[in-house]
């Protein structure tokens, strides 16, 4: 699992207690920030118990927090700001196995901006703007440690490709564009393609290579060296 999804994954687990997820709803759902007693009250709860969720939230990055006199008042006399609680502006989309739909759309429309504009074919434009995907991929993870198999599996773990090494190849056990390969099969596996061959030449991978090599179950594409 990415750690991007591990902390996710986390982030979501923090919500399967009722009391907590029941004060994160009341928070996500008001126009500004609420205090403690205000929290207890709305959903009926002891507010030392109250305090112990919203900061664990916090702790999780679903809350956010901001201090501020309520009474509006300041200076001498006006007494201590109170600690607010606000919904984080962190986005989650969890799913299992990982899917990286996001990832998908930004090639995707980088590749329709490209092929209206300079009357470029859509699939020749897909794979182009998923090579240099790929490229800051590889950009973004420099480094690392091990032989080319075991870089480059470490940074198509990263983002949901599952990769398991075995016999001299990478074999990847979940396609993060799964529902979309499903439908678009051709488009999706020479973006699929194009992404993996130039992470790994970005990673300067010169011995590992990249091929279309469909199995149920698994990605498309096949890593060896």
């Amino acid at each position: 699992m990415s750690d991007e999804l591990a902390e996710q994954v986390a982030g979501v687990g923090a919500l399967v207690e009722p009391a907590r997820r029941a004060l994160y709803l009341y928070v996500a759902a008001q126009p500004d920030a609420v205090s403690r007693e205000q929290a207890a009250t709305a959903v009926d709860l002891p507010l030392h118990s109250v305090k112990f969720h919203l900061d664990r939230l916090v702790d999780e990055g679903l809350l956010e927090v901001t201090f501020r006199r309520l009474s509006g008042r300041t200076g001498p006399g006006a007494g201590r700001p109170s600690k607010l609680y606000l919904r984080s502006s962190r986005q989650l989309s969890v799913s299992l196995p990982e899917r990286r739909y996001d990832l998908a759309g930004q090639v995707l429309a980088a590749a329709i901006d490209r092929s209206a504009g300079e009357d470029v074919p859509i699939t020749e434009a897909v794979r182009d703007a998923a090579r240099n995907e790929g490229r800051r991929i590889a950009t973004d993870a420099a480094g690392g440690t091990g032989g080319d198999l075991e870089r480059a599996a470490a940074v198509l773990a990263g983002h949901g490709y599952e990769p398991r090494i075995s016999h001299g190849e990478i074999c990847l056990a979940n396609c993060p564009f799964d529902r979309l390969a499903a439908e678009h099969t051709e488009l999706v596996c020479g973006m699929n393609l194009a992404l993996i061959g130039s992470v790994l030449e970005g990673l300067g991978v010169r011995e590992v290579t990249a091929e279309l090599a469909p199995q149920a179950g698994f990605c498309c594409v096949r890593v060896h060296g």
